[in-house]
């Protein structure tokens, strides 16, 4: 029998890492004009329905990348943490966020995928994490604003990563909560032409919607 035939890497199971690298390219290229904005949206429904490498390498064969398809690369597995606020296998809320010339809103006790996708043209995205909980210990939310605005309400008992790029434009983290065991870990990147990302602790008024459900401490 052969082994190691040539593609046989295509086969293999992708991790949230490897969709969050092809994710990456095509913010990347929509920011240099090569994607749409519906082409963007269609892509990213199908690196997130992607399995193995062979699915994602088809999405951006057309995009000037590093290489022809993404190359697996070793990756620490997170252990599971107890937490009220992780909740692994429950159904998740929406992916994505958009708002082009409108606003977006998601608030309340809903449940943030492991990789959500916030996107503002000339428009707002709010993503109120007051009350939210997990599908898993470590979420990435990537942005991307243009001549938009896209908020981040964090509380104290999430730990949040702020890694993006501003051109004429910027991202600001003004959160308060440190890392500790059982705490869900938010990681928020992307990138802000001519508007900004801003993430910062709840407001008061967050805290006295009557729309809420409260959390028993």
């Amino acid at each position: 029998m052969s082994q190691d035939q040539p593609g046989d890497h295509l086969s293999i199971r992708i991790s949230n890492e490897d969709r969050e690298r092809v994710a990456q390219i095509l913010h990347n290229a929509m920011a240099e004009g090569r994607l749409e904005m519906s082409e963007l949206e269609e892509r990213l429904d199908q690196v997130y329905a992607a399995k193995t490498f062979g699915d994602l390498e088809p999405i951006t064969r057309d995009l000037p990348v590093q290489s022809n398809s993404p190359v697996p690369q070793p990756h620490k597995v997170p252990s599971p943490l107890p937490s009220g606020r992780i909740v692994p296998g429950a159904t998740v809320g929406p992916r994505n966020s958009v708002a082009v010339m409108s606003g977006v809103e998601r608030k309340g006790e809903w449940v943030v995928p492991q990789q959500h996708n916030a996107i503002a043209v000339m428009g707002g995205v709010e993503l109120n994490l007051t009350y939210a909980r997990f599908e898993a210990p470590e979420t990435v939310i990537s942005c991307f604003a243009f001549m938009g605005g896209i908020e981040i309400y964090v509380p104290d008992d999430i730990y949040v990563i702020v890694d993006g790029f501003g051109f004429m434009g910027a991202f600001e983290d003004k959160s308060m909560g440190q890392p500790a065991p059982g705490r869900p870990v938010v990681r928020i990147n992307g990138f802000a032409m001519m508007g900004g990302v801003e993430v910062k602790p709840p407001k008061r008024k967050h805290l006295r919607d009557a729309d809420r459900h409260e959390i028993e401490e």
